[in-house]
Formats: structure tokens, sequence, C-alpha cells
């Protein structure tokens, strides 16, 4: 993440998520090339690790686990949005120049905010792939990348509870119209568009009372 982020985090807009996505897809040809993590059929993990105290057998205890960990993670964003970093870090977004101007790096500001994110999707990585005992090459294409940004979408971008709202509102409507059409994305596609030109807040923005463009 950090040789990634010191190559990608020197675009932005538009060339910054398709580098980015140009990394990710050479990540996953190298995976379904490379033997030893087996190919296209993927890499099988026969035993499931182990937390003390803890039968990570039982499906419960694991969705515990995990709920505990997702717990974790976002009271670790709060703490940072709210801390000198996350100050800083949204002073890079909104005005990068600026923050120049008074002595700060926006560029090791937006690095480190993107090799933590890195390190906490890695995480939930490997809690999904502990669930399965089974890691698939597809979940290295940029497709799963496309699904994670729509999620941020749909939630509302630089919101703490965003990424899981939108989360949410994805798998509900892929459930609703997944079994009703073949064609659900259509729709989806629809409302996408409208969060952009009508709600840059997404979904937690228009709970919160947030419905107009800025």
């Amino acid at each position: 993440a950090l040789a990634i982020g010191a190559i990608t985090l020197r675009t932005s807009g538009v060339y910054f998520i398709m580098i980015t996505l140009a990394f990710a897809q050479m990540i996953y040809y190298f995976a379904i090339s490379w033997p030893a993590y087996g190919g296209e059929d993927g890499l099988s993990i026969y035993v499931r690790n182990g937390f003390p105290g803890l039968n990570t057998l039982d499906p419960i205890s694991y969705f515990a686990l995990c709920a505990v960990m997702l717990g974790l993670a976002i009271a670790f964003s709060a703490v940072l949005i709210r801390s000198r970093f996350g100050l800083a870090l949204q002073g890079a977004r909104q005005n990068s120049q600026r923050m120049t101007a008074v002595g700060i790096a926006p560029f090791r500001i937006r690095l480190v905010a993107f090799v933590i994110s890195a390190m906490i999707t890695a995480l939930a990585g490997a809690l999904y792939a502990d669930l399965n005992r089974f890691v698939s090459p597809s979940m290295m294409s940029w497709h799963m990348s496309g699904e994670i940004m729509v999620f941020v979408i749909l939630g509302g971008v630089g919101r703490l509870f965003g990424p899981l709202a939108g989360a949410g509102l994805y798998i509900i409507l892929e459930h609703l119209l997944g079994g009703v059409w073949e064609f659900w994305q259509l729709p989806l596609g629809v409302l996408l568009l409208i969060v952009v030109l009508f709600a840059r807040g997404g979904l937690v923005g228009v709970l919160a009372g947030e419905r107009k463009h800025v």
C-alpha cells in the first residue's frame, strides 16, 4: 500500500481511480498466473485461525468476532477524524494549496491515510478468507474494487458510516431486485447517478437532511 500510494497519490480525480484500478488488475493477473497461490483455482485454507477463548468454527462466534472488529475499526476512524491528523486530512481534501502554504504536506497526510485504509481493508479481507476458508482470485479483480467504490458513493463520501450504509443498501437492492430482474444493476446505476448529481452526502447525508447539491 505504501509503494502503490506513493505512486497513485501524485494524481487526483479520475486519474487516481484509473491508476489504482490498474494496480488492482496487475495484482489480480499476478495471482492467477502464480502456481504457488493456486492460479485461477484459488487457494484453500484448511485450518481456520484460532482466537483465545473463542470457537471460530461456530458461525455465531465468528460473526461476533467480525462485529467486534468492525466496531473497533469504526471507533478508530472516529478518533482519527477528530484528531489533528484527521483535521489536517480534511484540510488537504478541501484545499491542498492552503495546507501547503501553512507548512503541512498534503501528500504525506494522504499517503498515511491511504496506508491506514489499506490495513483496515486487509483485516476485512483476512476475516472474509478465514470465514470461507478459501481465497478466490476474483476478490482481487477490478470488479470488487468497483463495488467498494459504489458502497462509498451510495453511503456518502467522507462520512463515518457512509461505506457501511452504502454496503447495506447495495446488498438489499441486490437481494430484492436480483431475484426479479436479471439486469438489476441498471436501476442501481440510475440510483448512483441520482446520488452523484443531487445527494453528494449519500444515504447518510439524506438521512441527516442534506438533500441539496453541494
